[in-house]
């Protein structure tokens, strides 16, 4: 069997595993925005009590399966990898108000240097992004998608072309007064290059649907419309090489979760674990008309293109590739697609298996009681996860008052409270199902015991991590129904009557 080594990369230990970080060495430190940060500074040092923050990454390898890749295909996967490492670029501006290369150039002690690396500037992500570099300051709330002097006030006051635009940043104009810049005029240069090594990667694609896609997603990095390239990877099905690219998810923008940021991931399909899996797609127009909520909550009828795959990811580049990194993918984000294609919910398994035995199964020996521990399994970990990413489908995407889409109108709550309803959510889809015999591997305590070890694991991703709140919400919520109890030792146990009464109160 031919696998791909992928060079090593630091993970996060009780966090979680990552692949391949990107490194291009150019830069638009001109267009990244101005702050009181975007002064250069020398040599900054590790401020007082975060020695031990540098020890919480371990380095793991990940591999995959090329032995059934043709020619063109290996040859195409390189040039995705080159696209990737523009993404990883953009992300750093979008992020970080300095100069990427000069910044950490400065940094002398290596270790701290590849920590600012992991985190994309001198702010902790896995700890509230609390800054660990002298002669840096808080980070924005809104990143570098918002002049650094901004307030809410005064955003709200203001009316301007593409206020709450995906695909845009604000800045001021000549009169100080906000405004928008287009992200294909902000950043040209570099989503040029970008948009041409995929039409280049295009020729290279046996898949037709794929080659499509690749062609459509380079028309809409140069332009900011990207609901046509979205459609296009819903349509596609049978191929065996995947690239998510482009900005997608709006977690950075942590001031409004208007703004996407730049991000890729690079995927080798796992037949397989997929063809396992499609079997769940048919149960979901089913467990929406089921959902524990009020009818008026559910009467939106997701697209019934949607599907499971498992993938194998060789490749993480900016915003994925920040802090912990992801095990799954639910998308397209747009609302239009999702209503009337559904969405595609891609599965990272190898990324996921080095998390379960380097993270879920460390913490269960730590803090689950003895006789429950055989109960977090790898199956309970990867079901969980998928179903979380299946519940993303669920639920409504428009006010049911007529106030717009629910993201926008929750602003920058949407997204913690997105990953809790979708946690929830799929813990309750799990147990329909394995009371169908839809799902016949283990039983119901294997996936809440699993699932509740997972909300260690990610409560450490910190406060300025949606899914960091979500589940310390979910905690608390938890221990005030009852669903686990604490022993003497500080080992933590599940009550399966309690829990399955807290999954469904606070659906």
């Amino acid at each position: 069997m031919k696998a791909l080594k992928l060079t090593k990369i630091a993970a996060v230990v009780l966090l979680s595993c990552t692949a391949l970080t990107a490194c291009n060495n150019t830069s638009d430190s001109k267009t990244s925005g101005e702050s009181a940060q975007s002064k250069k500074v020398s040599s900054p040092e590790l401020l007082s009590g975060f020695e031990q923050r540098l020890n919480i990454y371990k380095e793991v390898t990940l591999s995959a399966d090329l032995s059934h890749l043709s020619a063109n295909q290996k040859q195409m996967l390189a040039l995705l990898i080159d696209a990737s490492k523009i993404m990883d670029d953009l992300f750093w501006l979008q992020a970080f108000p300095q100069d990427k290369q000069s910044f950490l150039a400065s940094i002398t002690d290596e270790k701290v240097r590849r920590f600012a690396e992991i985190n994309y500037g001198p702010w902790d992500r896995l700890d509230g992004d609390k800054v660990f570099l002298s002669q840096a300051t808080t980070k924005n709330h809104g990143a570098e998608f918002y002049p650094g002097d901004m307030t809410k006030a005064e955003f709200e006051q203001n009316e301007f072309a593409d206020k709450k635009g995906l695909y845009s940043v604000v800045r001021r104009d000549d009169q100080g007064n906000l405004m928008s810049v287009a992200y294909s005029e902000l950043y040209h240069d570099k989503i040029t290059r970008a948009a041409a090594i995929l039409d280049e990667a295009a020729k290279f694609a046996d898949d037709k649907e794929f080659a499509n896609y690749l062609t459509m997603r380079a028309q809409a990095l140069r332009t900011d419309e990207y609901q046509a390239s979205d459609f296009a990877w819903m349509d596609m099905k049978n191929n065996p090489i995947d690239v998510v690219i482009g900005p997608i998810e709006s977690y950075e923008d942590q001031l409004y979760g208007y703004r996407a940021a730049f991000e890729s991931y690079v995927l080798i399909k796992d037949l397989a674990w997929s063809e396992k899996l499609a079997k769940y797609a048919q149960f979901l127009p089913e467990l929406q008309k089921g959902l524990p909520v009020a009818r008026k909550y559910k009467a939106e009828v997701p697209g019934s293109d949607a599907d499971l795959n498992a993938y194998d990811v060789i490749y993480y580049a900016g915003h994925s590739n920040a802090g912990s990194k992801t095990i799954a993918i639910n998308l397209p984000n747009d609302e239009e697609v999702q209503l009337k294609k559904g969405t595609r919910r891609l599965q990272l398994k190898n990324a996921m298996q080095a998390k379960f035995d380097a993270i879920m199964l460390p913490i269960a020996d730590t803090l689950i009681v003895p006789e429950q521990r055989k109960n977090v399994t790898f199956n309970g970990f990867f079901a969980n996860t998928m179903f979380h990413e299946v519940a993303h489908g669920l639920g409504i995407k428009n006010t049911i008052n007529g106030k717009g889409n629910v993201r926008q109108s929750l602003k920058e709550h949407a997204s913690a409270l997105e990953e809790g309803k979708a946690d929830i959510l799929g813990l309750y889809m799990i147990r329909q199902l394995l009371e169908k015999d839809a799902i016949t591997e283990g039983k119901l305590e294997d996936y809440y015991t699993t699932f509740m070890a997972g909300i260690f694991r990610s409560i450490r991703f910190g406060a300025s991590s949606a899914h960091g709140k979500a589940n310390m919400v979910r905690f608390n919520y938890f221990q005030e129904k009852g669903a686990f109890s604490r022993n003497e030792q500080g080992l933590y146990s599940i009550d399966v009557a309690k829990m399955t009464a807290a999954i469904d109160s606070l659906s």
